[in-house]
């Protein structure tokens, strides 16, 4: 809960945070904050642990109906991709930018990255299971190709192409139909 609270105010205050901005967003008295974690520096860590977890977009995508057409259900998995992408972006951006290294000692596990990177694309596959016999390629392979251009779009153009428009494309070409 305290982690939740404070992930908006690191984004926006980057590690300028107080501990009574912290309390006040937390509805929490400012000792319980310690608590709860050894400093703030703690706190910090476990902010970006959990901006890094995929697992509120793993639960919304496999949420999204299969009986949908698979062009809805791209766009809706799209659109939950960017949003877990656009806040982990922010909450690095924000720890950066207040000098802080994006990893105080220990790094991420390698397979710590790959598990939630296969947890993803999962999760996207099951979102093709139902035209697996239409596809052009593997589900798995359909779906890391999927991944692979919602994680380009999110750090090339920000402001770029909608999710309906990168799903269109994605699934009919960027050639007008003859």
């Amino acid at each position: 809960m305290i982690v939740r609270s404070v992930l908006p105010l690191l984004i926006e205050h980057g590690t300028a945070i107080t501990t009574s901005q912290i309390a006040k967003a937390a509805c929490i008295g400012e000792g319980t904050i310690f608590r709860v974690f050894k400093d703030k520096d703690e706190l910090i860590d476990a902010c970006m642990t959990e901006a890094l977890r995929p697992d509120a977009a793993l639960s919304v995508i496999a949420e999204i109906p299969l009986d949908q057409p698979l062009e809805t259900r791209l766009v809706e998995a799209a659109e939950v991709m960017y949003a877990h992408l656009q806040r982990m972006g922010a909450v690095m951006s924000a720890l950066f930018h207040s000098g802080r290294p994006h990893h105080r000692g220990e790094r991420p596990r390698k397979s710590a990255r790959q598990e939630s990177t296969d947890a993803m694309r999962a999760a996207i596959a099951e979102l093709f299971e139902p035209e697996r016999e239409s596809l052009r390629v593997p589900v798995d392979q359909a779906a890391a190709l999927f991944l692979s251009m919602m994680m380009m779009q999110a750090r090339s153009f920000p402001d770029g192409p909608t999710a309906k428009q990168l799903i269109d494309v994605f699934l009919h070409g960027a050639l007008e139909a003859e």
